[in-house]
């Protein structure tokens, strides 16, 4: 697919998609591509930029996306350290002592197993797993 840039006799311009530069060639010479905006057949291609992106700013722009989601998980991390109790590998026992017991709690952080946390999540107990971002690493 090709996409062309065209202008009209009436002074207006739009955009075609066509299969490939021979199609176009083709249905201009049979009058077949019409203006969108006064149907006439007194087309023309008009000047386009080429849509290139280079492999070195792709590059800059997933090191800027990876950058910023590091940061926001490290945001995360800190808010979790500050606004709930660490129990480190006791968070399955803890977390189903919460449900149960229908105890109060601020929110707890911890460690599960992955066989773990999805016996926690067949329970119906709601946890969530979040990648745990090294604060140093910003």
């Amino acid at each position: 697919m090709i996409k062309y840039n065209l202008s009209c006799k009436c002074g207006e311009n739009f955009e075609s998609w066509f299969s490939s530069s021979t199609e176009f060639d083709s249905l201009l010479k049979k009058k077949l591509i019409k203006c969108i905006y006064c149907e006439s057949s007194s087309i023309k291609k008009t000047m386009m930029a080429p849509n290139l992106t280079s492999k070195s700013n792709k590059t800059v722009r997933n090191n800027k996306i990876e950058k910023d989601v590091k940061k926001q998980l490290i945001n995360i991390r800190k808010y979790i350290e500050k606004n709930c109790t660490n129990v480190g590998d006791d968070f399955t026992r803890e977390a189903r002592s919460i449900h149960y017991d229908k105890k109060k709690s601020k929110g707890i952080y911890g460690k599960a197993t992955p066989e773990e946390t999805a016996e926690l999540m067949e329970e119906g107990i709601e946890i969530a797993t979040i990648p745990w971002v090294d604060k140093s690493e910003n």
